[in-house]
């Protein structure tokens, strides 16, 4: 529909618009490519349309997170999947620095793809690592920065007011369901869904699910975005709200 509220999406690391599948037609995709929170923050407030809806996986939910804390009143929706909220880890940053000697000495994007804590189905391995290669090593060194700089998220995520959407996958590996449970727990009305024998990388192992339940929740956020501001502001989801759209799952 022609002036529709657009959907914006942020990919994971290693992660190119072929990560979404059928959920990414027709949709904004931002692109991580800055070595740092801040930068990577105004690239997108500059890059992005005035309002939208908001879907990001792994780095991408990170991102997300923080951008809806930065620009709430352009963020109409929240969806978030595969990721956290929390600030990172001391391994996790020696992880990093790992992959980043790596790629110093000349590995390449999909050398550090790593398809076993990525995927629950293998199914998907080609398809992750072509990602690899259209990411391309200056960006995937980009994102591993920015991964440095992240911090915890969750103290803002009770001031979240828009229609909340967190997705996560039964096995993944690198996001654990209870990270998912803590961010939808923190979020007023937030819904969460657990996608069955699925692990990290979600829009991969299950398309038909992750398109279905991104229309859904996209359907909601833009009803809401057609109605006046006043009727609209009593309509978010919230702790009072007379009904959810989808049954918060354990």
């Amino acid at each position: 529909m022609p002036g529709e509220l657009p959907l914006v999406l942020l990919p994971g690391m290693n992660c190119s618009a072929r990560l979404w599948g059928p959920a990414g037609a027709g949709a904004v995709h931002g692109v991580l490519d800055r070595p740092g929170l801040a930068t990577q923050l105004d690239a997108l407030r500059d890059a992005l349309p005035e309002r939208f809806a908001l879907a990001g996986l792994s780095l991408g939910g990170i991102v997300a997170m923080a951008l809806t804390r930065h620009v709430p009143e352009r963020v109409a929706g929240l969806c978030l999947m595969a990721t956290n909220a929390r600030p990172p880890t001391p391994e996790q940053h020696a992880a990093w620095d790992a992959q980043l000697a790596r790629l110093a000495t000349g590995a390449t994007a999909r050398e550090l793809q790593p398809l076993d804590l990525l995927l629950h189905d293998r199914t998907s391995a080609d398809r992750a690592l072509r990602m690899a290669d259209e990411v391309g090593e200056r960006a995937l060194t980009a994102q591993l920065r920015l991964q440095g700089t992240r911090v915890d998220e969750r103290p803002a995520l009770p001031s979240v007011s828009v229609p909340t959407l967190v997705i996560a996958g039964e096995r993944d590996r690198l996001c654990p369901v209870e990270r998912h449970s803590e961010i939808a727990d923190l979020v007023p009305g937030a819904q969460l869904h657990v996608v069955p024998d699925t692990g990290h990388l979600l829009p991969m192992e299950a398309p038909d699910v992750v398109a279905a339940l991104l229309g859904e929740w996209l359907s909601e956020v833009r009803g809401l975005e057609r109605r006046p501001p006043a009727a609209r502001a009593g309509e978010v989801a919230g702790p009072t709200a007379a009904a959810e759209p989808m049954p918060k799952e354990r």
